[in-house]
């Protein structure tokens, strides 16, 4: 009777070694996974402290807080260096992805970016474009130049109806703040152009001799 109390004691140790050594050894598994790039790592923590040149994240669910190391910050944090470790740290509450903290490249829903900054409204002086969610500088403009030569199909002589056209250049000023779609602007009138091409006069000459000669003919034959 007692070698079967015993022998049911140690068939109950062996179960429970080899339960502890598979919880361990599943623990050690999934602690070289998330620890991937530590040089410190805890199972409750995450990675404390990072290889060189990665960024340490911190997610945090709750009071609790969690560390992983990654090449790249993830979106809606940007990476700074520091002499002991690099983290990752976050945009600001209205910005969606920055270069650094004072600096936003794209703003959450219903702000507008200006600056690299994020604003429920656009300032002074801009405009707000509802399709890239970003204020523009206003366009500035210098004064009109002078009409153009009255031209058609390219040439600027004749006795034909044609065109003449003036515009108005961005100012300095607009092209240097990024004011990239300001365009120059341009109007357009009919005018009448009455100068003569080279050549013309003589042949107009040559013609209106002609018809006074004709003319003068059919006179002298209608007056027999």
């Amino acid at each position: 009777m007692p070698w079967i109390l015993l022998t049911l004691l140690l068939f109950g140790d062996a179960v429970e070694m080899f339960a502890l050594n598979h919880s361990k050894k599943q623990v050690g598994v999934g602690l070289k996974e998330n620890c991937t790039g530590c040089l410190i790592c805890s199972e409750e923590n995450g990675c404390s402290t990072c290889q060189p040149r990665l960024f340490l994240h911190i997610r945090r669910d709750g009071i609790r807080q969690y560390g992983k190391c990654v090449h790249d910050c993830p979106h809606g944090y940007f990476g700074v260096r520091g002499h002991e470790v690099n983290r990752c740290k976050k945009c600001g509450s209205t910005c969606e992805s920055c270069f650094s903290q004072d600096f936003c490249i794209r703003c959450k829903k219903r702000f507008f970016l200006h600056k690299g900054k994020c604003a429920p409204t656009c300032p002074p002086g801009t405009i707000a474009h509802q399709s890239t969610w970003e204020c523009q500088e206003e366009c500035e403009f210098g004064p009109w130049s002078t009409w153009s030569p009255c031209s058609q199909d390219g040439k600027t002589c004749g006795s034909a109806w044609g065109l003449e056209t003036r515009v108005r250049e961005v100012s300095r000023g607009s092209r240097e703040e990024g004011a990239a779609a300001c365009q120059a602007l341009s109007e357009s009138r009919n005018c009448a152009i009455r100068r003569h091409c080279p050549g013309e006069k003589n042949l107009t000459r040559k013609r209106g001799k002609k018809e006074r000669k004709h003319r003068k003919e059919r006179k002298m034959e209608r007056s027999h």
